[in-house]
């Protein structure tokens, strides 16, 4: 159960984070398109993870994080895509993705032990 909490805590910061990169990108960068796709991934992280807290089994448990895992992968696309195209910074973007590729070990984790429990 820790291991939740954590990814429930850094998922919810994440999501912070996401929000704020979302506003510089389209008040300073005036980007639109990209960060509106990185703002629904990155927020839906969380929002799943939150879900899973009242699943109603331990399959819809793994469910919830697979569908949490799978939007974190597609939040690094959009970084990736972001950084690549000069709308982010090399640095913002070593910042953020540290954060990132922290939340997919701990979501792929939870689900591996997980899916132990199930057999």
């Amino acid at each position: 159960m820790k291991e939740e909490n954590i990814i429930k805590k850094k998922s919810y910061l994440f999501a912070v984070r996401i929000i704020r990169l979302f506003q510089y990108l389209t008040t300073t960068k005036k980007e639109f398109i990209l960060s509106k796709q990185l703002l629904r991934s990155g927020t839906s992280v969380g929002a799943n993870v939150r879900e899973s807290e009242h699943s109603e089994s331990n399959a819809d448990f793994i469910h919830k994080f697979a569908i949490a895992q799978k939007e974190i992968n597609e939040t690094i696309y959009w970084l990736e895509l972001l950084q690549n195209t000069e709308y982010i910074s090399q640095k913002e973007f070593d910042s953020i993705i540290l954060d990132a590729n922290e939340i997919i070990r701990i979501i792929t984790s939870i689900i591996k032990t997980s899916k132990l429990k199930n057999k």
